[in-house]
């Protein structure tokens, strides 16, 4: 018998192992029919708290002690720690970057990539560098996706072309944007380091892109040359260089972080030199703006250090008087990420419990059989995120809850976390606006003003992304295994019952 009387997981009753993951699912479904897009903002965590007190019952029911399954969502938590951290330094480097200029520098300079010529390609190459620069595809959605539509409206042209460009867009920046929330929270729920990750989802994500930016050249191919520059681009770019002293030397920052991630330094000290460097631009070429954020009239030193101290922990908060600015730049600081930290943690400890009572590894074992391959098991994992957007309707949890579950089989057959971490993010991060009762294929419709399954086949970057992973999962391209000497100090993935900890 082992340690505290408990059930290995080779004799757990299939039962015990599936009430807790279906009717944590179940109450998520719950959650999203009655709180919609805002789902993930605080029901979801109480749904994840209630899934863990379930399971902990089932723990309890074979054998397992309180003491270990305390330990159990401790040891989930933890393994999500510097991930939070990494989390509160991005939240303060995008409220500095901000009020640095670096943000609306970059937002100024790549508006002029919106070519009335090329209309549908511009859109979706100016969506990606913003949601690159901010991190968030709801915001760019919110902002210039919803300019770029009522311009195409304007036109005369295809709407749900242009949401599908905008989405297109939005979700490559999201995904290869370090500041973004999920490509910090896939590797962290594997144990992946956050740009190693991001250099190994370049794999997919780039040919996508670049493939989708050749269908919306071809679908755009249909005389809109004639098209001037459209007036709500020219009232934003003036906007923007009212409020901020704007030049190229802005830019500096983004390409030291960028300088930093090529060179393999660990994300937090890269975060945290960048966020320093925005801190000095702001003071530097912004005091006026630095000024605006506390409401001071007169320069003092005092002041301006109180202003970048409350971009850091606070955010930016943007009084341009134009709407699309305004919800574009109020955002950043610490206090930002109270929310996903929230669920993070919420999602780490539900992991952690059903990890160590053996449910996850019950689980997965019924989904990987006959899963002979590294491809045929990293298709199983893509597939299961993709099930999980359908299921559960959150993006957040399609990414952590597969990443858990999928671990330790992919530390058993030697693949590095980073295999796992992208497929979560293709199967997980992407899909997610592809489904209408998804909150994010909610609040893409809602937003843009088309329904989802009416931009779902012009969503060209979504759709190519998921089948170049299963593609390159099939011939196993681009699948990195861990070198005998990593195998040797790579720790096991959870304690076992009864080791010291």
């Amino acid at each position: 018998m082992t340690p505290d009387n408990q059930r290995s997981p080779d004799v757990l009753p299939l039962f015990d192992a599936l009430i807790p993951v279906v009717a944590t699912i179940a109450l998520l479904i719950l959650a999203v029919a009655l709180f919609g897009a805002d789902a993930a903002w605080g029901p979801a965590q109480v749904v994840l708290l209630i899934g863990t007190m379930i399971a902990a019952c089932f723990g309890l029911k074979n054998g397992h002690s309180w003491k270990s399954i305390e330990s159990g969502f401790a040891d989930g938590i933890y393994v999500a720690i510097p991930a939070m951290l990494i989390l509160l330094t991005i939240g303060a480097l995008i409220g500095v970057w901000i009020l640095a200029g670096t943000v609306p520098a970059m937002i100024y300079y790549g508006l002029e990539l919106v070519s009335p010529s090329y209309f549908y390609a511009s859109c979706c190459l100016l969506c990606a560098l913003v949601a690159l620069s901010i991190g968030s595809s709801w915001s760019v959605a919110g902002t210039i996706g919803l300019g770029l539509i009522g311009i195409a409206e304007g036109f005369g042209l295809s709407l749900p072309i242009t949401a599908g460009a905008i989405i297109s867009g939005a979700y490559f920046g999201d995904k290869m944007s370090p500041l973004s929330d999920t490509t910090n929270i896939a590797p962290a729920a594997v144990g992946a380091d956050l740009f190693e990750h991001i250099r190994h989802m370049s794999w997919t994500t780039l040919p996508s892109l670049g493939l989708a930016l050749v269908g919306f050249v071809v679908l755009g191919l249909d005389g809109s040359a004639a098209m001037s520059t459209p007036e709500q681009i020219v009232v934003m770019r003036e906007g923007l260089a009212a409020q901020f002293d704007l030049g190229p030397q802005l830019l500096i920052p983004v390409l030291v972080l960028l300088g930093l991630s090529v060179a393999r330094m660990p994300a937090l000290p890269a975060v945290f030199i960048g966020a320093t460097l925005g801190v000095i631009f702001a003071l530097v070429f912004q005091p006026h703006a630095v000024l605006t954020l506390i409401g001071a009239d007169a320069a003092s030193t005092t002041d301006l250090v109180k202003g970048v101290w409350t971009a850091l922990f606070d955010g930016y908060v943007s009084h341009s008087g134009n709407d699309n600015i305004d919800v574009l730049l109020t955002k950043g600081g610490m206090s930002s990420m109270l929310t996903t930290l929230w669920l993070v943690i919420s999602a780490m400890a539900f992991g952690g419990v059903i990890e160590r009572l053996g449910m996850l590894q019950r689980l997965v074992a019924a989904l990987v059989a006959g899963a002979n391959s590294a491809g045929s098991l990293i298709i199983r994992c893509v597939l299961t995120c993709f099930a999980s957007n359908l299921v559960t309707g959150d993006q957040y949890l399609s990414v952590t809850l597969p990443g858990r579950m999928y671990r330790a089989e992919f530390q058993r057959r030697g693949l590095k976390p980073v295999n796992l971490s992208r497929a979560t993010e293709d199967g997980g991060t992407i899909t997610s606006p592809l489904i209408p009762w998804n909150s994010c294929g909610a609040y893409m419709a809602a937003t843009l003003g088309v329904a989802t399954l009416s931009y779902l086949p012009f969503a060209f970057f979504n759709l190519i992304n998921v089948a170049l992973a299963i593609g390159y999962a099939m011939f196993g391209i681009r699948i990195t295994r861990i070198e005998e000497d990593e195998t040797a100090s790579t720790p096991a993935v959870q304690p076992s019952e009864g080791e010291a900890r």
